[in-house]
């Protein structure tokens, strides 16, 4: 980098690489993998003396010892504005009120264990009021409230994460907010997590079954009931049912346009702008609706995520969806070129999570079967291996259950 006068963040864009990430491998944090010492010596012109040095083995780091873990700032920060106060309790509500909307925003953007951490020492705070006495059980519901939220964030991010356990019972804590206090939306958020980890781990009936649930407790009006509604319409979808998908369909239509103008575009609990419900694109994919795949998808890449207007490690994490669900359907149209671009788009989005990665082995499936010998096929895989290195997931190409051929 030195002898080409190049920056990190110079070099980062040369490789197609994240800046981040690439700053944790060449720091010791993160392990690299072949593909990335030759997307390095390619950008360095280096001869392949990166390439030679990757093979060499690197030596054993010891593992420090566990450093027992402070609070997060954000915690440290609502005790601070607590003390001493005679309102405290109201102080509280109104800080974790404000931390749920922050998290909510950060999480649609980089999910990770980090977050994670934070987040659940916020809402281990949470529990500490709820716990020790200062909030009398049904008195303050509104610290109940922020507890389900905080719950149903770590679900989501414990879901991103690939940890299901763990997400399941995030899932049965915001449940159990939701009806303590009286808050039914909560509830829906959680069906959705849980409909959405079936619907991934390759189990559509399940998911749709769940998420036709949680439409009978979300309250009409909310983002939840009209993501419900569309989860259900692509997991009917994936089972083949067209006279199924259409019903669902219908109603999510109803249930987006019962949502009032002010709702969030943007954070885990927001539903874009788009004239479509959410999951249509993977809907029309699954049924083989290829061409109306991609106008659909290429519509919201357009209206939804706006990319030439902040780059890829700034988008949500569903743009890389999008991306992928894009090139499935032009796999499926018989477009390599197309395909195997708008997934390598995908995968050099950064923050990866469990979701992507399922859809991006699909992709890596899909060009396998259909285009064995292409170069395409080849240079998405080697893609599709790093970014699951990256992650530390096995890339395998066998087809989970009930996925469509």
């Amino acid at each position: 980098m030195a002898e080409r006068g190049l920056s990190l963040r110079g070099l980062a864009k040369a490789a197609h690489y994240d800046a981040s990430l690439l700053s944790k491998v060449l720091n010791g944090h993160k392990p690299y993998t072949p593909y990335l010492a030759a997307s390095l010596d390619r950008a360095l012109g280096a001869g392949g003396r990166i390439e030679n040095a990757a093979r060499q083995q690197p030596p054993q780091r010891p593992r420090p010892g566990r450093v027992p873990r402070r609070p997060s700032r954000a915690v440290e920060a609502l005790q601070a504005v607590m003390a001493d106060d005679a309102v405290e309790l109201d102080i509280a509500s109104d800080g974790l009120t404000e931390l749920v909307s922050h998290y909510a925003t950060v999480l649609s953007v980089a999910p990770s264990a980090a977050v994670y951490d934070d987040l659940l020492g916020v809402r281990s705070f949470a529990g500490s009021l709820l716990g020790r006495g200062h909030a009398p059980p049904g008195q303050r519901p509104d610290l109940i409230v922020a507890a389900g939220w905080l719950s149903s964030l770590l679900s989501v991010s414990a879901a991103d994460i690939g940890d299901h356990a763990a997400a399941l019972v995030w899932c049965a804590d915001t449940e159990r907010r939701g009806r303590d206090a009286g808050f039914p939306e909560l509830l829906g958020w959680a069906a959705l997590t849980r409909a959405l980890i079936a619907y991934y781990q390759g189990q559509p009936r399940q998911s749709a079954a769940v998420a036709r649930r949680g439409q009978e407790t979300a309250p009409l009006g909310t983002v939840a009931r009209a993501k419900l509604a569309a989860q259900e319409m692509r997991s009917l979808a994936m089972l083949g049912d067209a006279a199924g998908m259409a019903e669902a369909r219908r109603r999510a239509v109803v249930a987006v346009g019962k949502i009032a103008p002010g709702v969030a575009t943007t954070g885990v609990y927001s539903i874009p702008r788009a004239d479509d419900p959410p999951y249509t694109a993977t809907s029309l994919l699954l049924v083989k609706r290829y061409q109306d795949a991609v106008e659909t998808t290429r519509r919201l890449i357009e209206t939804g995520y706006g990319p030439q207007s902040r780059t890829a490690g700034d988008q949500p994490t569903n743009y890389a969806r999008t991306l992928l669900i894009l090139a499935l359907a032009e796999a499926g149209l018989g477009r390599l070129d197309e395909a195997s671009a708008a997934g390598s788009t995908a995968l050099a989005c950064g923050r990866l999570v469990w979701p992507t990665m399922v859809l991006a082995g699909r992709l890596d499936r899909s060009l396998a079967r259909s285009y064995p010998q292409a170069a395409g096929t080849a240079g998405y895989h080697a893609r599709y291996v790093d970014a699951a290195d990256r992650m530390a997931q096995p890339a395998r190409r066998p087809r989970p259950p009930e996925e469509p051929a």
